[in-house]
């Protein structure tokens, strides 16, 4: 009996190249964590991300969290405001530190951190506790959050922004690259990213001193001497020579990419549109999203439910959005400023399949899946 194809909700998408920069490094043994993929995946990505970026390839984006954090000067006992709509790799570095996070919620125009929420969150640590140490926001799903606003109380009460972008490579606010726009970037190449090394990620700064300096400490934060010496606690953090080569081919096919990513949102709103109980998040005035996973939200926590089963069934793979960190059992002491935008989307929201390798018809399939559950 023919069975139907399963459809990921983000499978990797080879390019093609990516096997020749991974045999050049075989050729000339360059298999350890440095060398001219690593080198030259990173000068692929200044590039792309524009004139003043520095980038540091790591092991992953968690990593580049971390280390962005430990550049911050983060350490045990500080807090750091996060934003609460995201996934658990957002959060869990400022633990690694000893530091707590502090969530703040969502707003509904970008899905992301309020910066109503997120000024009222600084000001009550101020008055009752502590300053924060940094704020994490995050461009969810490859949509911008309201930079202008987080830039202005960055700068006005002096705490220093972490701009996880690992999901929005390729994405731009006002026409500047997503993951240039705050004082350290991150960005990840996990395996359903919108380009991959397999596992990897990158932190960007804006000068090479703090590049070197992540560097250092992704390489156990060894000294300058002729034997091993260290007067820092490092890391085992830098991106492979292999996997950088595969990043390689990848930076070779990231335009065609986003196209592909953004062709899936535009199908599947052309297609859905009419159904009044399922909406779209558009794009604000001046952000360009790399649509990297399409999401819809539905009417009620048992709408959502009844497309992501009726898709499993047809094994076609979907997801809820993010369940906040808030309302996360391992954050379930910690403080939060909440508006109840997250817990909404959450019981609400479904990931849609969004791969760049998806094809029209894959396309039709789920759409016409969809479409079934509201005439039910």
């Amino acid at each position: 009996m023919l069975t139907k194809t399963k459809i990921y909700l983000s499978s990797p998408h080879m390019g093609g190249s990516e096997q020749k920069f991974v045999n050049e490094a075989f050729d000339t043994n360059w298999i350890a964590p440095l060398g001219p993929n690593v080198i030259g995946f990173e000068q692929d990505l200044e590039r792309f991300l524009g004139e003043g970026a520095h980038v540091a390839a790591l092991s992953s984006g968690t990593a580049s969290i971390h280390l962005a954090l430990e550049l911050c000067g983060v350490s045990r006992g500080d807090e750091v405001l996060c934003q609460s709509f995201t996934f658990s790799a957002s959060a869990n570095p400022i633990t690694y530190l000893g530091a707590k996070p502090i969530f703040i919620d969502s707003e509904k125009d970008t899905w992301n951190i309020c910066p109503e929420l997120l000024e009222l969150a600084i000001k009550d640590r101020i008055e009752n506790h502590k300053k924060p140490k940094a704020i994490i926001a995050v461009h969810l799903y490859g949509m911008p959050y309201k930079v202008k606003e987080i830039n202005a109380l960055s700068a006005k009460y002096n705490i220093p922004v972490i701009e996880d972008s690992a999901e929005a490579l390729g994405s731009t606010y006002f026409g500047k690259a997503c993951g240039t726009l705050s004082k350290y970037g991150v960005l990840s190449f996990n395996g359903n990213k919108i380009i991959t090394t397999s596992g990897g990620g990158a932190l960007i700064a804006h000068n090479e001193n703090d590049k070197d300096r992540a560097v250092f400490l992704a390489t156990q934060a060894r000294d300058k001497a002729a034997h091993y010496q260290h007067t820092n606690i490092g890391y085992n953090y830098r991106l492979s020579n292999v996997l950088a080569g595969i990043g390689r081919g990848q930076m070779e096919v990231l335009g065609k990419r986003v196209e592909a990513r953004r062709f899936n949102y535009e199908f599947y709103k052309a297609a859905l549109s009419d159904i009044s109980s399922i909406r779209f998040l558009d794009e604000p005035n001046g952000m360009f999203s790399n649509r990297w996973i399409t999401c819809i939200l539905t009417e009620s926590f048992e709408q959502r439910e009844q497309i992501r089963l009726l898709l499993q069934q047809d094994e076609i793979e979907s997801r809820p959005l993010w369940k906040p960190m808030h309302m996360q059992p391992v954050f379930k002491d910690n403080t939060s400023y909440t508006n109840d935008v997250s817990a909404d989307l959450f019981e609400k929201g479904l990931c849609l399949p969004s791969g760049s390798n998806l094809t029209e018809n894959q396309l039709q399939r789920i759409v016409d899946l969809i479409r079934k559950t509201s005439n039910l």
